[in-house]
């Protein structure tokens, strides 16, 4: 019944607001460690102090506040499809819950299992955070990632979904079975899982940078996390399983699941292989100019919306990416340079989940409990719905990086000045290049909600309240850290204190 989703959906958005209630209060205080081991001697004779698994700090505490804010959006914009009752896509089509749909039917989705399910995906995230070691962190890292497989598919009338929950499974299983062989072969090399003893291990030890089998195992960590992140050539599963699932979910893979990738790719590479910086660097420049060139050339030829977003998606990996690939020249210099690339890296995360959660929320707004549908179904949503149509168009413009959207022009600013920071000045000229391409797919979305067309015609959609207060709080909040980024920069800061 309409009462017992909305109960638990209040109880899960009470678990969540808990969750980061108690992170807040971890960050305000002292680190405290669980699972630790004594100091001793590593295998060639490699001195290391005493080591934790777990380490609840300022910086595991910015993670784990983000994730439950992303997390409570996703609950807020999940009422349209958990709900029963007719929702009208911005097509004007019903779009009912135990109906037919464009792509072969839609029913109102299980509430308790997506709830439960979303839950255990954000306690792997929380626990993400706080992981200081290579067995908790890929542990963290499926516990976020494993319930999706099921969000995923659970659409289970719609054939795009079910195969694209399979995709994900398969291509997921692959990737975590990679991270797994290159963290066995690491440890096989140095006997140590921690991070930090990873990273004294390898700092001691020159003569490993000559084994290829060291070089191997760098190489199966970089690809395993690469997939999570979507980074080009690693990316092919995202298209089909944003598209194939409902809308909320795509909107928590694009934002949670990726800043969960983002994450752990930062804690291997700059906790453990920080030593082999000048040999990741060139690694992660190469992934991050595919990943933006490849996933903005795509988008350019996409007719349907969410595959827009989803290669739109990919090619924001690669911006993500872009200031670590200037550590092959930072290696040589200080610790506050490096400070700089990973801030840079984390502060566009920030931005850019915020940004993805409204647009995804605009277009939940607009398409009820329907999928995304194809762009030209947007055109004259703006006569229909003018402040779900401006809101989508605020996020485009944010996520292209042009005003008014500044969160999204002040993440580019981030990004460029890490890059010349680090003197990769060629790496920098790419990403403006990326970005006046993005330009074109972006700006043609956002012109037709605001062109003419049958489409206008109609009543608006009902827009549940849930919906209608993620869609304003992801919208002001945009607005307020493009107003004052260093908001985000600051808190960025504290977290690259990992």
């Amino acid at each position: 019944s309409a009462t017992r989703r909305g109960v638990l959906l209040s109880v899960a958005a009470l678990g969540v607001i808990a969750a980061g209630v108690a992170a807040v209060a971890v960050g305000v205080g002292g680190v405290r460690t669980a699972f630790c081991v004594p100091g001793g001697e590593l295998p060639g004779g490699v001195e290391v102090a005493r080591s934790c698994s777990y380490v609840a700090d300022g910086p595991g505490a910015v993670v784990a506040v983000l994730f439950c804010a992303l997390t409570l959006g996703v609950l807020a914009l999940s009422a349209s499809v958990l709900r029963g009752g007719a929702s009208v896509a911005a097509g004007g089509a019903s779009a009912d819950s135990a109906g037919a749909s464009a792509d072969g039917g839609e029913r109102a989705l299980p509430a308790g299992e997506y709830c439960f399910l979303l839950l255990c995906s954000l306690t792997g995230g929380v626990v993400l955070g706080y992981s200081r070691d290579l067995i908790t962190l890929l542990v963290a890292l499926e516990t976020l990632t494993l319930p999706l497989y099921v969000l995923v598919g659970l659409r289970r009338v719609v054939t795009s979904s079910v195969t694209g929950a399979i995709n994900f499974f398969v291509v997921s299983v692959i990737s975590t079975t990679v991270t797994l062989m290159g963290a066995a072969l690491l440890y096989a090399l140095t006997g140590a899982v921690h991070l930090d003893r990873l990273a004294g291990a390898l700092t001691e030890r020159g003569e490993l940078r000559d084994l290829p089998l060291a070089a191997a195992a760098t190489v199966l960590v970089l690809v395993g996390l690469a997939f999570k992140v979507a980074a080009v050539p690693f990316h092919a599963w995202a298209p089909g399983t944003y598209d194939g699932a409902p809308l909320p979910v795509a909107a928590y893979l694009s934002t949670a699941s990726k800043l969960g990738g983002v994450i752990a790719l930062l804690y291997v590479v700059v906790g453990a292989l920080r030593p082999w910086l000048d040999v990741v660097g060139p690694a992660l420049a190469a992934l991050a100019v595919l990943t933006m060139t490849v996933g903005n050339l795509v988008a350019l030829r996409q007719s349907r919306l969410v595959r827009l977003l989803a290669w739109s998606s990919v090619a924001q990996a690669g911006y993500i990416l872009a200031p670590l690939g200037a550590f092959a020249l930072l290696a040589g210099r200080a610790d506050e340079a490096v400070g700089i690339a990973v801030t840079a890296t984390l502060a566009y995360t920030v931005f850019y989940v915020l940004i993805e959660l409204g647009a995804f929320g605009a277009v939940v707004g607009m398409r009820g409990a329907a999928d995304g549908g194809s762009i030209e179904e947007l055109r004259g949503a703006a006569y229909r719905t003018p402040w779900l149509a401006a809101a989508f168009a605020l996020a485009l413009t944010g996520l292209a990086g042009l005003p008014p959207g500044l969160a999204g022009l002040f993440a580019k600013i981030a990004v460029v000045r890490a890059l010349l920071e680090g003197s990769a000045g060629w790496l920098a000229v790419i990403v403006a290049l990326n970005a006046v391409v993005g330009l074109a797919y972006y700006v043609r979305v956002g012109a037709l909600l605001y062109r003419p067309g049958a489409h206008e015609a109609g009543p608006p959609p009902r827009v549940p309240l849930p919906v209608t207060l993620a869609v304003l709080g992801a919208t002001a909040a945009a607005l307020v850290v493009g107003f004052a980024p260093q908001l985000v920069i600051d808190a960025a800061e504290a977290a690259a204190g990992f």
